[in-house]
């Protein structure tokens, strides 16, 4: 018989062999499960989640706004309690903004959504002979394989899929669900149990004759996966992505949109031992219509969200340990455009980053009046991620090796921003 591995070792690949009935899951003991996985991450066991703004979001009309300039725009800055001002359209925002600081000097010269989403997430551009892992795989790969009671993924991301792992390999690839907490290109579940041990039984054989055989490194990892696939079909921490566990007073409080639901998850998923998660928030492309379409979808429920997640952490006791990131691509150009727009501009923008111990409530560097020209120092992703793996207890030093033996700095080489880390 002419057997062969599959070569498709792709996340898709291991979700066609995931069942997610939830008569699958266990439901004893979980609520006592969570409270102790809870107590392990204000013991110091850190966590990052990254809120993704897809697109691209007009900075200078959220977190450094300019009035009285042309640039300006139609939105007026309000006070919070930090030492900063952002839009008076995320009031909410404004009053747990001294858990969280803006980093108004990014300059990342990267301005196509492509090559901006991967620098961003990984801190290197684009290069034709290597495939940089995005942050999430890096943390996965240094905190995700030290938690052995985690049986969930390491690396989550919701509402959209985030980067790739690179050459850390599929074992600390992002695995993608919905605000919904639905797994993306499920199958149905696998309705005898009886039935289902055999088929992993038989293809443990297969897969161990091939891994015998000296075949490489893919069957090794194929096998990895169908196992991390048995472990999530039988885990009680599954029930992390089921938001209707949380009371309708919280539910409420992130807002019943997606990406409300989407930080609720996250925060289940980093209070159940989960040490990196993203959730993507999109439409932030604003070529034309920019204030209303600002005004009336994109701020409100980013302002909520903001607000419900980072008071949510501080009341349990994890804001300390749980480190926030907000960015995009890259931001927007201070010019307004005759659709009333405005286009993509990594020269000058800002990222958002708090708890983890980092600094909150100021504003690091800054922009002209006219939003423009970055005044004094300029940073860069490597910076940001940098600051979060210090914040994570990461080494920021290290340097990794990828498949070809080309040395790789973690987070690009990045320096902390000695401002946040105190």
């Amino acid at each position: 018989m002419n057997l062969r591995v599959p070569h498709d070792m792709t996340r898709r690949h291991f979700l066609r062999h995931l069942t997610t009935s939830a008569a699958t899951l266990p439901t004893l003991q979980f609520v006592s499960q969570m409270q102790a996985n809870a107590a392990q991450v204000r013991r110091n066991q850190k966590a990052c989640i990254l809120m993704w703004m897809g697109g691209g979001p007009p900075t200078i009309d959220l977190w450094d706004l300019k009035p009285g300039s042309k640039n300006g725009g139609e939105f007026k800055p309000i006070s919070t309690r930090g030492d900063v001002e952002i839009s008076e359209h995320l009031p909410k925002t404004a009053t747990v903004m001294d858990n969280l600081s803006i980093v108004r000097s990014m300059s990342t010269r990267e301005a196509d959504h492509g090559r901006g989403r991967y620098y961003m997430h990984t801190s290197f551009v684009p290069n034709a002979t290597v495939v940089h892992p995005t942050f999430g795989s890096i943390v996965s790969y240094e905190l995700g394989t030290q938690r052995k009671d985690l049986e969930i993924p390491a690396f989550v991301s919701i509402g959209g899929a985030s980067g790739s792992p690179g050459f850390l390999g599929m074992a600390h690839a992002p695995f993608v669900v919905d605000s919904n907490g639905q797994i993306r290109n499920s199958q149905p579940a696998v309705a005898n149990r009886q039935r289902l041990n055999q088929r992993l039984a038989m293809l443990d054989v297969i897969e161990t004759g091939f891994i015998n055989s000296d075949r490489g490194e893919a069957p090794t990892s194929h096998k990895e996966i169908y196992k991390k696939a048995v472990n999530l079909m039988t885990s009680d921490q599954m029930r992390a992505f089921r938001i209707e566990g949380e009371n309708q007073k919280t539910r409420d409080a992130y807002g019943d949109n997606n990406f409300g639901r989407g930080l609720l998850m996250a925060r289940r998923l980093v209070e159940n031992g989960v040490p990196f998660v993203e959730v993507d928030m999109g439409g932030w492309d604003l070529h034309d219509n920019v204030f209303p379409r600002l005004r009336d979808d994109l701020l409100p429920n980013l302002d909520r969200g903001i607000a419900a997640l980072t008071t949510d952490l501080k009341e349990r006791g994890l804001l300390d340990h749980v480190v926030l990131v907000w960015m995009g691509e890259f931001g927007r150009t201070p010019r307004i455009t005759q659709t009333v727009g405005r286009n993509h501009w990594a020269r000058s923008w800002s990222v958002v980053v708090g708890g983890g111990g980092l600094k909150g409530g100021q504003a690091v560097g800054a922009t002209d009046a006219d939003g423009v020209e970055i005044i004094g120092k300029s940073y860069l992703p490597g910076d940001i991620w940098a600051t979060v793996a210090q914040a994570l207890g990461l080494p920021v030093g290290k340097v990794y090796t990828s498949k070809r033996g080309r040395p790789l700095k973690l987070a690009g080489g990045g320096t902390p921003i000695q401002e946040l880390i105190g």
